[in-house]
């Protein structure tokens, strides 16, 4: 939680990273608490660098499930 202070001191910078993250920023001004929010929500995976060789062999091996059930419990 920032005071106005802190607010005037670094505003673009607050509000690049509103607009960045969609993180509220809340300011406490005369015992109440503002919010600046974005008005229209954030693609969180918009700033996420594309990285195809991460997986190495085929993605299907990654959900494959063996649904065989063993019934010689005891």
């Amino acid at each position: 939680m920032l005071n106005p202070t802190e607010l005037r001191k670094n505003i673009y910078k607050i509000l690049d990273r509103v607009l960045e993250t969609g993180q509220p920023v809340e300011i406490k001004r005369r015992g109440q608490i503002l919010r600046i929010v974005p008005a229209e929500s954030v693609d969180k995976f918009q700033h996420l660098t594309p990285r195809p060789d991460v997986i190495k062999g085929d993605p299907e091996d990654l959900v494959h499930l063996e649904w065989e059930v063993n019934l010689d419990l005891p």
